[in-house]
């Protein structure tokens, strides 16, 4: 994880600065460390921290006993042991989220102590065998964990940084039809429950429109971000494209209720690296943009910043990085892990 502070972010080959990064440029440990260590762990968050990053970012599910945790998707099967627990057999659900039919184990259907007894698994060890080695390891965090783990580490610092929280609510229309659970009242639940204030450094994100609305409504202090992706539309308003919402109309309509764009990467920059009008035309509706993801893997780059033939093999992620922040001006990148220094050279020139 690079830390864009003071030239402490720079990308740096030999100990030399090859690109100093604006001062307010937000790094963002996407499900932590999750390129080095298995998401959505407290050995990926801490690791993530350890690293340097600015916020960390769980994806919020929640239990059967209303307790919210960090998973990917509220379906286990892909990053848990859930599937060869003989004792859970009966669990395994077809449920439709979000216009897709998605069959496994859910956790909206477990209690948190049956959560506690599942060991988390690598959910891409194809492209992450090192990650694979920690198999079996880890349980699966609550939110209340997440937030102990942030002060425990804030204290060892000694006051001389703070590391935000930037949770997720994943699939709040779902639940809220489906089970009857608002995600938004369980996750002030919880604020309230842990001391978080909006004087906290916080960021709350959503793929839907009504649970922000709703957030700003409640609580108004909050940094709320709506997701936008390159396909497709808001689960909670099917009508409405991500297309739609990112034209200059839809941006002004976003900053009713929000304070950022959390957008694919392929929604800031076009093919040849060149930037879109997106971060533009966010700033003039008042809004910052966040890009997510930067991945390190050959798998997730395009050809020009790739090294080798080898998909898990580590690209230049870094090389994507620079690019978004010089030529699109983001003011924060959501990072897998700690981006490889291998093409400083491949880096624009301030």
């Amino acid at each position: 994880m690079i830390k864009p502070r003071l030239l402490l972010a720079t990308l740096l080959l030999g100990g030399t600065p090859v690109l100093a990064q604006d001062a307010e440029t937000l790094i963002i440990a996407h499900r932590g460390a999750s390129a080095e260590r298995p998401e959505h762990t407290l050995a990926a968050y801490e690791l993530a921290i350890d690293q340097g990053a600015d916020y960390i970012e769980p994806d919020l599910v929640v239990t059967k006993d209303l307790v919210l945790v960090a998973r990917h998707e509220n379906e286990l099967s892909g990053t848990t042991d859930v599937a060869t627990r003989e004792e859970f057999e009966d669990r395994r659900r077809d449920k439709i989220i979000d216009g897709q039919r998605v069959a496994g184990w859910f956790a909206e259907d477990f209690t948190l102590a049956e959560l506690r007894t599942l060991r988390v698994k690598e959910r891409i060890p194809s492209l992450r065998p090192a990650n694979a080695r920690f198999d079996g390891l880890y349980q699966v965090p609550t939110l209340a964990e997440i937030v102990k783990l942030l002060r425990a580490k804030e204290a060892t610092m000694k006051g001389q940084r703070r590391v935000g929280i930037y949770p997720e609510l994943k699939h709040p229309n779902f639940m809220l039809q489906d089970a009857g659970i608002d995600m938004v009242d369980l996750l002030l639940r919880d604020f309230r429950e842990l001391g978080i204030t909006p004087e906290n450094p916080v960021f709350i994100q959503s793929f839907e429109i009504a649970p922000l609305q709703r957030l700003k409504q409640r609580e108004g202090g909050f940094k709320l971000v709506q997701l936008v992706a390159p396909i497709g539309g808001p689960a909670d308003e099917p009508a409405m494209r991500y297309a739609e919402m990112v034209t200059p109309t839809g941006l002004a309509e976003i900053a009713k209720y929000a304070d950022a764009v959390g957008a694919h990467i392929s929604l800031i920059l076009k093919p040849d690296g060149s930037p879109t009008s997106l971060v533009a035309d966010a700033r003039a509706a008042g809004l910052a943009v966040h890009a997510w993801t930067v991945r390190p893997e050959n798998e997730f780059l395009p050809p020009m910043l790739r090294t080798g033939t080898d998909p898990k093999g580590r690209g230049c992620g870094d090389t994507k990085l620079a690019l978004l922040l010089e030529k699109a001006g983001v003011t924060g990148i959501f990072t897998d892990g700690e981006l490889s220094h291998a093409c400083a050279e491949a880096m624009p020139a301030k």
